[in-house]
């Protein structure tokens, strides 16, 4: 296993544009995750473009230190749920625009459950099934920026809480008040 510091170059010596941080890349999954539940605008080459934030985080995980991946899993695995909820598994839509990879690539085998845009509009023309941004509930519940409470599957989550677009979000714990940072 290896320090963070030690990943970031080794990745960067394997291809990755730049040594990246574990904290820049959760945040750009954790951007991605926002972006698809309010109805992603991008077009699907920069959607494609956009996951790769997790595959960093995958190659990562396999090389980090036990104490840097009790640090960031709790976060990863929140985001995860959260990407799951706002997605559908249809294992081939994005097929037809990026070579799919390997099976433990999850993500790329799903695609946003709202169709929106030109994402919405190449998806669809793929074969994609997806809601109408009009007519979507929103996969998780949202009190205006305040606690975050996705009903079922996290209830058995106890206080995992992380920090997004300076909120806290807390899945598993009574909707209530996030105070600001």
């Amino acid at each position: 296993m290896a320090t963070e510091t030690e990943v970031r170059e080794l990745l960067h010596q394997r291809g990755w544009r730049t040594a990246f941080t574990v904290a820049e890349r959760v945040n750009a999954w954790a951007a991605l995750v926002s972006a698809i539940e309010r109805g992603y605008g991008d077009d699907i080459y920069e959607y494609t473009n956009d996951l790769y934030c997790r595959n960093w985080l995958h190659e990562a995980w396999l090389l980090l230190d036990e104490h840097v991946l009790q640090l960031w899993t709790p976060r990863i695995k929140a985001l995860d749920a959260r990407y799951k909820a706002a997605t559908i598994d249809d294992g081939q839509a994005l097929d037809q625009f990026h070579r799919l990879p390997g099976p433990d690539l999850w993500w790329w085998r799903r695609h946003p459950r709202i169709l929106t845009g030109d994402l919405g509009r190449s998806l669809r023309s793929a074969g994609a099934i997806g809601a109408d941004p009009d007519t979507a509930c929103p996969p998780v519940s949202w009190d205006y920026g305040t606690a975050l409470r996705k009903p079922g599957a996290e209830r058995g989550l106890k206080a995992l809480t992380h920090d997004l677009d300076s909120i806290t979000v807390t899945l598993g714990a009574p909707m209530r008040r996030a105070r600001a940072r």
